[in-house]
């Protein structure tokens, strides 16, 4: 018999008391954003210090200017084990509108849910409470049948990160000497259907920019100077319209300097998976994908870098009518980056890209919202194969390498600031309804996740 076997074993005879604990947990009302549920906060990092120690983690709270952080540690097997980092964080969304519940958001409890189906409902139970505790029960189990851990382990719960984690990065670079690890764990994503896991080995990067065209010191009378004066609502489309050629390509100079394709086998990977533009864009009533023409619909949103508009403002926007040519009008424009794209020259091209078509009796401001790289691993890591092949082991079907349209700010974090990739695994679906009513977590999730937690550190001991 395996060292892992009794492991599993154990996960599955303790089911229901590892149900108890993570109801405990989710009845805490931790909602980060709200001031009025600061000592719920403290209540939850409180709960997971003292369950982590009774299995032999050194735990602790660290104080913040905001909530608290809970960080723990646990020596492995031997001196040069590997060592990972887990990450997860305690707090939840607000669970506004209250009354779109059907139940109370802090009594989690179990409900049938048709074809066998059983779920576990509350706030919390998928993001992240459920995910979290998968991690910190696949330890329970090696400590209750081996009374030790296979590799290294530190652990992270945050408190913020459903608020912007305004205390992450301060307290990572206090603390980087006690957090640094041979690489991280995270588990707040989900896998690609119930009966597939995922690894998610790329996250887009981005970059946030606010433009304001100012053209006459005034807003002026459309009749008096149309065709005569500067408009800066047709000088702001015009910038805007240029920034894609008829291909869906951006046309900013540089734009794709570090920006690799995808290799082969995984497009055709991506390519079995079924995505199409029907069923992908069809649920939002479109059916015609606007990127890169050539590419899957996958690749465009995993694995290609977009440039797209998030907000126009200028002019009357009131009722009724208004001839008025405005004195200045703005937009506010992202960048999905990927690969090895640099945040700063898309900024500065980007910026360039405007100047040169605005008039010279204009002018132009720039207002910079945040920016971050993108993150990719490795597709012939060893970390990657060790996990895909643990956690093929325990689902129905293989797991898939996929990536992720959207930023997740701790992953880039942990690169930047303590050197280490990171191995994103959870175990939530696309209908778990986070940051909605009647959020819930597949019981198959919590108990499958718990076992494939346990295989990914008896493989990655190896």
């Amino acid at each position: 018999m395996s060292a892992l076997e009794p492991v599993l074993n154990a996960l599955d005879t303790n089911l229901d008391n590892s149900l108890e604990r993570l109801f405990d947990l989710l009845k805490i009302k931790s909602i980060s954003t709200d001031p009025a549920f600061k000592s719920d906060c403290r209540k939850a990092a409180e709960w997971l210090v003292a369950d982590l120690k009774s299995i032999g983690f050194d735990a602790s709270i660290r104080d913040t200017p905001g909530h608290p952080m809970v960080v723990a540690h646990h020596e492995g097997p031997s001196a040069d084990a590997p060592h990972v980092l887990f990450y997860g964080h305690y707090d939840v969304q607000p669970v506004d509108p209250l009354e779109l519940w059907e139940n109370d958001p802090f009594a989690p409890a179990i409900k049938e849910a048709g074809n066998g189906r059983k779920i576990l409902t509350g706030r919390g139970t998928s993001d992240d409470k459920g995910q979290l505790m998968t991690f910190v029960e696949a330890c329970r189990a090696y400590k209750d049948v081996h009374g030790k851990l296979p590799v290294k382990v530190s652990i992270l719960f945050e408190g913020e990160e459903e608020s912007g984690s305004p205390s992450l990065k301060p307290f990572l670079e206090a603390h980087k000497d006690e957090l640094k690890a041979d690489f991280a764990l995270v588990c707040d994503t989900s896998m690609w259907n119930a009966e597939t896991p995922a690894i998610s080995v790329g996250l887009r990067g981005l970059v946030g920019e606010e433009i304001v065209i100012k053209a006459a010191d005034r807003d002026l009378h459309s009749g008096h100077f149309g065709g005569a004066a500067a408009n800066p609502i047709r000088i702001l489309t015009k910038i805007l319209a240029d920034l894609h050629d008829d291909n869906g390509g951006v046309t900013i100079p540089g734009f794709y300097e570090g920006v690799d394709e995808t290799p082969t086998q995984i497009l055709q990977m991506w390519e079995g998976l079924g995505s199409t533009p029907g069923n992908f864009l069809g649920p939002i009533g479109l059916s015609i994908p606007s990127g890169e023409k050539g590419r899957s619909i996958l690749e465009l949103i995993w694995a290609r870098p977009t440039a797209e508009i998030n907000g126009i403002i200028g002019g009357y926007t009131g009722k009724g009518f208004k001839t008025v040519i405005a004195a200045e009008a703005s937009a506010k424009v992202s960048f999905r980056l990927v690969h090895k794209q640099n945040p700063e020259k898309i900024r500065e091209a980007f910026r360039a890209f405007v100047r040169e078509r605005v008039p010279a009796d204009c002018s132009v401001e720039f207002h910079k919202h945040g920016g971050s790289p993108a993150i990719q691993l490795s597709y012939d890591s060893p970390l990657l194969t060790k996990a895909k092949n643990a956690l093929s082991d325990e689902w129905p079907k293989p797991a898939v390498l996929i990536a992720m349209g959207g930023s997740i700010p701790i992953v880039g974090d942990f690169q930047r600031m303590l050197g280490m990739e990171s191995l994103l695994v959870g175990y939530g679906l696309e209908d778990d309804r986070i940051h909605s009513p009647n959020e819930k977590y597949e019981l198959n999730s919590f108990h499958k996740g718990q076992r494939s937690w346990a295989r990914i550190l008896a493989a990655l001991a190896k």
